[in-house]
């Protein structure tokens, strides 16, 4: 059986934590930023976990994980 092969996209937009989650970027912090407020530009530099019903799709993505 051959490898599997990793989604470039998901390979440069996921990392995985010590315990195994899967962590993601926010988004809508790129552009238009002069209408959001500092509290919520502030919030969208942190880092969060996929959902727990995302995962499954996202470990078929990033399969060796």
């Amino acid at each position: 059986m051959p490898k599997m092969k990793t989604v470039s996209g998901a390979k440069k937009r996921f990392k995985l934590t010590a315990s195994g989650k899967i962590k993601r970027k926010k988004a809508y912090a790129s552009h238009i930023l002069t209408k959001k407020t500092p509290k919520r530009k502030r919030n969208l530099r942190a880092a969060t976990l996929v959902d727990k019903t995302d995962v499954p799709r996202m470990r078929s993505l990033i399969p060796y994980a």
